[in-house]
């Protein structure tokens, strides 16, 4: 007998009402998703998402720390991957970035929706430029190992950590506005043609 959406166990539930909460975000944006209109996708009652989560803005901020973990823990498993080599990592880093898990567009309706509430919303700027510091630290190390491994004289790792990333947020929004005629492919192709001017002797297009 398979389980109902109410008698699922109380972390099952959680998880179901933030995913349910992203589509909802997707759709009518922050200010105009409700818990009525969450708990109603999630097929549960409107007391359920009160009992976890208490008030709407509670469960805002709980969705966008589960999509800003989601990326984190989906990145720390390349950077701490002893079996990559520095160049593996970084083509894995790119990959991920663009893979259907993230570069999802309920998901980077969400990114966006959030990035644009930071100035007025002390919690959600908190939360992304924790997550945002700790992936470009951990991205330039990975640039200046590469760049002392091959001998780059010229590289300068945080300048191109931050115009990998701010190519990244306009790939992603280009992935947003223009899904018919931008892929994730096209989006991977043109960061890793960036990374190939950087370092002319590292990531040969396949």
């Amino acid at each position: 007998m398979s389980e109902t959406p109410r008698s699922l166990p109380a972390k099952t539930r959680r998880k179901q009402l933030i995913k349910a909460t992203i589509k909802c975000i997707a759709k009518n944006g922050l200010s105009g998703t409700t818990m009525a209109d969450v708990t109603k996708l999630a097929g549960l009652s409107l007391g359920i998402v009160n009992l976890h989560f208490e008030t709407k803005e509670k469960l805002l901020v709980e969705t966008l720390r589960f999509i800003t973990d989601e990326y984190r823990n989906g990145l720390d498993k390349i950077f701490f991957n002893e079996n990559l080599s520095t160049e593996e990592k970084i083509r894995a880093h790119v990959a991920f970035d663009f893979s259907r898990a993230i570069a999802d567009r309920n998901k980077l309706a969400v990114w966006f929706a959030f990035w644009g509430e930071t100035k007025s919303r002390p919690t959600y700027h908190s939360i992304c430029a924790d997550y945002i510091d700790e992936i470009a630290q951990n991205l330039t190390q990975l640039f200046s190992i590469l760049k002392n491994e091959q001998n780059y004289q010229s590289v300068d790792p945080e300048l191109v950590c931050t115009c990998y990333t701010a190519l990244s947020d306009g790939l992603w929004l280009a992935l947003l506005l223009t899904p018919k005629s931008f892929k994730a492919d096209d989006a991977k192709t043109i960061a890793m043609h960036y990374l190939k001017t950087q370092f002319p002797n590292n990531f040969t297009m396949t």
